[in-house]
Parts: C-alpha cells; structure tokens; sequence
C-alpha cells in the first residue's frame, strides 16, 4: 500500500473512556459519528487504506467506520494490525465475537508478531505509524498507548486528525 494514501487509528479502550462499553450512551455515539466523519474526510482527501490496532473500544468504532465506507466507496481497504495471536484471548465472549468478525471483514490482516509479549502493542502501533501519512487520534491526553502512538506519529511526521475524548481535545499537527 503507499504510505501517502494511508491512514491509521489510535484510540483508547473502554477503561479510559468515561461511558466505559455502553457504546448507547451519547458521549459515545457522538465519538463514533467524529470518527465516521473523520473517515470519510480521508477518503475525500484521497486515503483509501485504513489500518487499524484491533483493540477493543475506539479500534472497534474505526474498524466499523472504515469497513462502512468500503461499503460505499470504491477503492477503500482496511487493515487489521493484530499484535499478536492471543490478543483476544482473555476478553469477553462478546468482545471476542466482535472482534473475529472485524478481522474477518478486513481486506488484509497483517500479525505484526506470533506471540505476547510485553511490547507486542507497541510494535503494533509502530507497524501502523510507518506505514500512513495521516493518524486520527482519539485521545484524551493521558498516558498508555495511545499517547506513545500519537507521539511516535509526531516524530515521523505524520498529519493528526485528532478528535475530543473526555472533553479534551489537543491541537491537530502536521509534525516535521
């Protein structure tokens, strides 16, 4: 794929967000209608692959916005970045059902590694970061993986959609 036409995701999971997996609460809906329209403006700015960490919560919410813009425009890929095999392993029966049917709807799945261990996800997040030009952040300024992706991305340049998360919202940069 070229980087140029590429986007990727950070997020976080449901812990850090404050309606937690009641994904019906309008806190999260309004996050989830951020991120589809985000989307569809990097598709109207020429992104057509998406590429996303798989994690539960906001990587659940991009996967479903990238997969319904394929839906309905041409030329749209999206990636599943998994991490490592077991990622899913100790999540819920639900979250697990979620998430194999998302990597089973994604064009491409790339696993960055075949076992767990302690920087699988960050490798993650650096696979994602090297190979886009533009990163949609949801982010709420504190620290975990997202606020490494967000800064790994910063460091190499990226462009940075970033939308409000826990009514915070950080200035969207072109790094470099």
């Amino acid at each position: 794929m070229d980087r140029e036409t590429t986007c990727c995701f950070t997020g976080h999971r449901p812990n850090k967000l404050p309606w937690k997996e009641d994904e019906s609460d309008p806190g999260c809906l309004k996050l989830k209608e951020e991120i589809r329209k985000a989307v569809e403006d990097a598709y109207d700015r020429g992104y057509r692959h998406f590429i996303c960490g798989m994690a539960q919560g906001c990587d659940f919410y991009f996967c479903e916005a990238a997969q319904a813009l394929r839906d309905s425009r041409p030329g749209v890929t999206v990636e599943a970045a998994v991490p490592c095999e077991e990622q899913a392993d100790r999540w819920s029966e639900k979250d697990r059902e979620r998430y194999f049917r998302l990597v089973g709807l994604c064009d491409y799945e790339t696993m960055v590694q075949r076992h767990y261990d302690r920087s699988c996800m960050l490798r993650r997040n650096r696979y994602m970061v090297d190979r886009s030009s533009l990163l949609i952040a949801a982010f709420d300024g504190t620290l975990g993986g997202t606020m490494y992706t967000v800064t790994y991305a910063m460091k190499k340049g990226l462009e940075i959609r970033a939308l409000e998360v826990n009514g915070f919202q950080f200035e969207d940069k072109t790094a470099g």
